[in-house]
């Protein structure tokens, strides 16, 4: 078979279902092989990292909350079952009835050079931290507590900070998601 020319599309979806949505409309593009037609649902994401209960944990976060982008040749049969999939209500730029208007190439490819950016980032360079700067901690036995940076340990990604605790100023070696700028 030829291959159909596809443009981009924004979909709208329930917020917080946006991974649903993309399941069920990936599962109908395998059911109905219309693979011709649909060859990308996207859903544009950040890894981000946040410290709890002492441990580093990393998550994703969704760039556009509520919006799903696909690749497809949109036929006014595929845009009527792309709308009646569950979580989904319709195309971002439709006017009722109407056809939806396509994404630019240029603002695809600056979203897609965001999260290819965002992934090759991943861990390095957290937060950069100056000595003498001011810092809070933000997680164990001292959080809560204001100092200043006096030592940075860049491959094991700590920081020497000095701390006033009791009227004594004290040395802390804490990890960079441990502390935050004030």
């Amino acid at each position: 078979m030829t291959e159909v020319p596809k443009k981009w599309y924004v979909v709208r979806a329930a917020g917080g279902k946006e991974k649903k949505a993309r399941e069920y409309i990936e599962n109908e593009v395998k059911r109905l092989h219309l693979e011709n037609y649909i060859s990308q649902v996207l859903i544009p994401t950040e890894k981000i990292y946040q410290v709890k209960n002492g441990k580093k944990i990393s998550k994703e976060r969704i760039f556009y909350p509520g919006y799903i982008l696909i690749e497809v040749a949109l036929t006014p049969e595929i845009q009527h079952l792309i709308t009646s999939i569950p979580h989904v209500s319709g195309f971002l730029g439709a006017v009722k009835g109407g056809k939806p208007v396509p994404v630019r190439m240029s603002e695809i490819n600056r979203i897609l050079g965001k999260v290819d950016e965002q992934a090759e980032k991943e861990e390095e360079n957290i937060t950069p931290y100056l000595v003498g700067e001011a810092v809070k901690v933000i997680d164990g036995p001292f959080n809560g507590f204001n100092g200043t940076v006096e030592e940075i340990i860049e491959d094991k990604k700590k920081l020497k900070v000095m701390v006033k605790i009791f009227g004594r100023k004290t040395l802390l070696e804490l990890g960079f998601v441990q502390v935050e700028k004030e």
